[in-house]
């Protein structure tokens, strides 16, 4: 009988135990430059310095330590990168 209690109390407690929560998939990142210039809500042919204050504005609102996400950050600094790596080429 002592077997069955303990039993109980093992279900029980695995039944309640707290479980770490669920990650969410991580941020589709820019694959081109049309993702990119959704993602900055920029025109097609923007130049450097609107990639850049598109950028900019994004990230003050998006970055972690004024209440944003990580996730949403790197996705911008992707799309900035992007961007700009192809202006530059």
């Amino acid at each position: 009988m002592k077997w069955l209690i303990a039993l109980a109390v093992i279900w029980l407690v695995w039944r309640y135990m707290p479980r770490p929560a669920k990650r969410s998939p991580a941020p589709r990142l820019p694959r081109d430059e049309a993702d990119a210039l959704a993602i900055l809500d920029l025109p097609p042919g923007a130049d450097a310095e609107a990639i850049r204050q598109a950028h900019r504005r994004l990230v003050g609102q998006v970055h972690p330590d004024r209440g944003g996400s990580a996730d949403l950050t790197r996705r911008v600094n992707a799309a900035r990168d992007l961007l700009l790596a192809r202006r530059d080429a």
